[in-house]
């Protein structure tokens, strides 16, 4: 009797194996409305994220007034002929504001990829090869990290100079050890799977195993690292140049608006240190809320919850 039951439900798990495999696969546009209906925060986020992109490249094209120019009288509150605003040399906020978006979403974004990228393939090499490379790499984490991001991050740009890709290099340099942390405690469980062991019995190459075995397990991982860190990179941007070391100041950016806002002007012209704020808030904020979604959603222990 136990044997026909172990059998009937071997033969059922095959079946519901077979009819799993059976269902139609969901197109891109399906699952992008699934994701929006099980993650409506997600979506709204993620499409704030792809307005500000858009408005970052479209920036000179959708201005209503040249970010230099003297448009407006100093200190113009916001009402129909300037809707945010204008500074105290009578430059209009919302100009300012939208090329600000450049800056913001450059620098975030190609630290985020050369950062990120460096260190999932520094971790997936760290962890595979083992042995004193990986010692070594992680001694070289563990001292990186040992510094706040912050503090680190001044003493490169101060070391470099005041650039725009001087700043990328500082936050390549700050993002790479979170990265390579979190890849490398991945492959190690990566690489001891059934699946991994199979290829080195059979002679596969070690590039082999972690380009085709390896890589593609931690994809997950990689998105959701972009999203979350995209954030704090932005938060670094603002703040460096709200420190005085970021990007030069005749180059309109978020953070250097706050800093003349709010160091200078608060109590006489709140409009110049609030709406580059809100600015910051809201796009960090859409980052982190979708690097949440994308995480629930890609990893497979949190899926369904």
């Amino acid at each position: 009797m136990a044997m026909y039951n172990t059998g009937q439900t071997a033969e059922s798990s095959s079946i519901e194996a077979q009819l799993l495999d059976m269902r139609p696969k969901q197109t891109v546009p399906q699952k992008l409305v699934v994701f929006a209906r099980t993650k409506p925060l997600g979506a709204v986020s993620a499409s704030i994220i792809i307005l500000t992109i858009l408005t970052a490249i479209l920036s000179q094209f959708i201005v209503p007034y040249d970010p230099l120019d003297l448009a407006h009288e100093p200190f113009i509150k916001p009402q129909p002929g300037a809707l945010l605003g204008a500074d105290e040399l009578g430059r209009d906020v919302l100009s300012r504001i939208i090329y600000g978006a450049r800056v913001s979403m450059y620098v975030g974004l190609m630290s985020v990829i050369i950062g990120i990228s460096l260190g999932t393939v520094i971790g997936i090499l760290s962890a595979y090869v083992g042995g004193v490379v990986d010692l070594s790499i992680q001694r070289v984490v563990d001292a990186l990290m040992a510094f706040p991001a912050i503090i680190m991050a001044l003493g490169l740009t101060a070391a470099l100079g005041p650039s725009i890709n001087n700043i990328v290099a500082a936050l390549v340099v700050i993002l790479m050890p979170g990265a390579i942390r979190v890849i490398r405690s991945q492959v190690l469980s990566i690489k001891e799977l059934d699946y991994t062991l199979a290829a080195q019995a059979i002679g596969a190459r070690p590039w082999r195993i972690m380009l085709r075995h390896i890589m593609p397990n931690v994809a997950a991982s990689y998105i959701v690292l972009s999203t979350i860190t995209l954030g704090l990179a932005i938060i670094i941007e603002a703040s460096l140049t709200f420190l005085g070391v970021g990007v030069s100041p005749d180059i309109p950016t978020w953070g250097g608006m706050l800093t003349e806002g709010a160091q200078k002007y608060i109590r006489t012209a709140w409009w110049l240190a609030v709406f580059p704020g809100l600015a910051i808030s809201i796009v960090v904020f859409s980052i982190n809320f979708l690097g949440d979604a994308l995480r629930d959603t890609l990893d497979p222990r949190l899926r369904g919850r």
